[in-house]
Formats: C-alpha cells, sequence, structure tokens
C-alpha cells in the first residue's frame, strides 16, 4: 500500500496529544471506516490513503504517554485487527465488527462535546 505524505502532520506536532482516549479512538475509527468502505467499493487509491492515516493516527495514539497497561495494549489490539482485515487471512478480522467497536467511541465523544 502507498505511503501518504499529507498525513496527520500537525496532529504529530502536539494536538493529538490535547484530545482524550475516546476522541482520539473516535478519530481513528473515522479512517478504519473510510478504508473498509473504500475497500468494499473496490477503490485501492481511497483505501491506501485512509489506512495510512488509520495506522498514523494508531501509531499517534500508542506513543501517547497518558495510555499505558490495559489502554495502550487495548489500541495496539485494535491496531492489529485493523492491519489483519487488509493483510490477514481471510476471517481473520471482522470489519463489521471493527466498526461497531469505533463506532461506541465516535458516540462517545459526541457525548462528550455535547453534539449528541
Amino acid at each position: 500500500m502507498a505511503t501518504s505524505a499529507a498525513g496527520h502532520a500537525g496532529l504529530a506536532a502536539g494536538k493529538w496529544s490535547s484530545l482524550s482516549l475516546i476522541e482520539q479512538l473516535a478519530n481513528i475509527g473515522s479512517e478504519v471506516s473510510r478504508a473498509i468502505k473504500a475497500h468494499e467499493a473496490g477503490r485501492p487509491d481511497r483505501r491506501d490513503a485512509a489506512v495510512d492515516r488509520g495506522l498514523e493516527l494508531f501509531d499517534l495514539t500508542a506513543a501517547d504517554d497518558r495510555w499505558r497497561g490495559a489502554r495502550r495494549r487495548e489500541v495496539l489490539r485494535a491496531r492489529e485487527q485493523f492491519c489483519a482485515l487488509f493483510w490477514g487471512r481471510e476471517r481473520e478480522a471482522d470489519p463489521a465488527s471493527l466498526n461497531r467497536y469505533f463506532l461506541h467511541f465516535a458516540l462517545a465523544a459526541r457525548r462528550a462535546t455535547g453534539r449528541a
């Protein structure tokens, strides 16, 4: 898959670490959802860009010093499942299950900001 140079450079500069874990996971979920939809639509260019952005956000979150232990392990486990969608064996990961997992964070983030 191609590497996106655009990515989330501004987020790496510090904004990402100002977000709560729920907000970070909600944003990751947006990229996960985009990658899955693009893959299902047969749009490899869009899928690859979304996968690159998603992996960058996973890595920024895993590198956040606030998340240690079980929280960091959960982020890395979700990253592993995301990678298994595109590079794993068949049935190793379920796209609907991963979408449902991240939907909970999106809803929680919206509730926290009063937009739900």
